[in-house]
């Protein structure tokens, strides 16, 4: 055992990460959670008898980071299907990844997706970025993704019918500026390998990392207010000072350094009797004039997330929605024009307004020497917000900061 003091501000996944590899190393580290619960944005709750992810999100199995700290059987994954249901208000068609599915590539190229050569394109880009090592990608110049589809060949018809409301879903963000090292690196996560989620909700990732862990302390409902050199201030009035300590939140918050801004998303989550999709994929909404961006029968995906047989629906809004005061009202309305069924017949269960939901990244990255998580002597920085906004980054960021405590010895 090290008997240094390391305190953790945040138990999300960066954090809980960072106590693991403290934890390997001999040391003992105190996690200090201003919430309730573990798990930071990636959190599922049970309202009524439902899983409620907060914010529709999906674990890339593609993702290197998750091998080294998840175990993806005893999550019990289940898949979604590649590509997309494209919903429309006079027409719902489908996109298939054509590697994946090559019987589907025929009528593929006569959808309504895009054109032929937008077919031919996409095979194209699919094949490149496998072939692509993910540091390649993170080292090639930047434009946004938009400038990158266009540069790439895509018509506007694939981009708005496909790129644009799959991947606001993703950037949480309308006007598809996120760097296009994100958009390659995600889109090739998919492409390799499966979207899913654990059968009793995404939180559950949040729990496996935290079951690892043995001699860790986690205090709850502690809340920081300040950082002084290497001294925690609480809400409380009481400060502790420790000999290391890893800050997990944007340093911005406790320390007035940097700056941090982040996109938002609305989830809304309804029941009804049966799934209009009946099969695991996402379905993408084009029509700008709606507020749906993406939809997705979590039932359809895992059964579990149900107890009581009816399908739920989460539909996430990407567009600013603040000012609408009834907002599960013209969801539900739109929900009826894309589907036919009668808006009444959606039961409201929940809606989340999640405003700190992605960090937004001018420059982003795959990795980073640990020697740059040092915000100054004695504190390390972790969390998605200094590489890229995923899970990956996440965890990577964690292992950093704790290698260089580690090394600081």
């Amino acid at each position: 055992m090290n008997d240094k003091s390391i305190y953790i501000i945040g138990a999300g996944i960066s954090g809980l990460v960072a106590a693991i590899e403290l934890e390997r190393a001999g040391y003992y580290p105190v996690i200090l959670e201003a919430g309730d619960r573990i798990g930071g944005r990636i959190k599922t709750d049970e309202v009524d008898g439902y899983l409620l992810d907060q914010g529709f999100q999906v674990l890339l199995t593609a993702y290197p980071e998750i091998h080294r700290y998840l175990d993806l059987e005893k999550l019990k994954l289940k898949k979604f299907r590649p590509g997309a249901i494209i919903f429309k208000p006079d027409a719902t068609f489908v996109i298939h990844d054509p590697l994946r599915n090559p019987l589907k590539g025929v009528s593929m190229a006569f959808s309504r997706v895009g054109t032929l050569w937008d077919k031919v394109k996409l095979f194209s880009l699919i094949k490149h970025l496998k072939e692509k090592e993910i540091d390649a990608i993170f080292s090639s110049p930047q434009s946004s993704t938009l400038e990158y589809l266009t540069k790439f060949g895509f018509s506007k018809k694939i981009i708005e019918n496909f790129f644009a409301p799959f991947f606001k879903g993703i950037f949480l963000e309308t006007s598809l500026a996120t760097s296009s090292r994100m958009f390659e690196f995600v889109f090739k996560m998919f492409a390799e390998g499966h979207a899913s989620v654990p059968a009793l909700g995404m939180g559950q990732i949040a729990q496996q990392l935290f079951d690892k862990l043995e001699h860790t302390q986690i205090r709850f409902n502690t809340r920081v207010t300040g950082l002084k050199k290497n001294q925690i201030e609480l809400a409380d009035g009481n400060t502790i000072t420790a000999d290391d300590i890893i800050l997990t939140t944007t340093p911005n918050e406790l320390t007035g350094q940097g700056e941090a801004k982040f996109h938002q998303v609305t989830n809304l989550y309804f029941t009804l009797q049966k799934s209009f999709i009946g099969k695991p994929m996402i379905g993408l909404v084009t029509d700008e004039k709606f507020l749906i961006n993406n939809l997705t029968f979590m039932t359809d995906v895992s059964q579990s997330y149900a107890k009581d047989g009816r399908a739920l629906l989460s539909v996430s809004v990407v567009k600013n929605v603040e000012e609408l005061e009834n907002l599960e009202e013209l969801i539900a309305l739109e929900l009826q024009v894309l589907s036919g069924i009668k808006a009444s017949y959606f039961k409201h269960v929940k809606t989340y307004t999640i405003s700190r939901a992605l960090p937004q990244i001018k420059d982003s990255k795959n990795w980073m020497p640990y020697q740059h998580t040092k915000l100054y002597d004695h504190v390390h920085l972790a969390g998605d917000y200094m590489l890229n906004g995923s899970i990956n980054a996440a965890m990577t960021s964690g292992r950093s900061a704790a290698e260089a405590v580690i090394a600081g010895d």
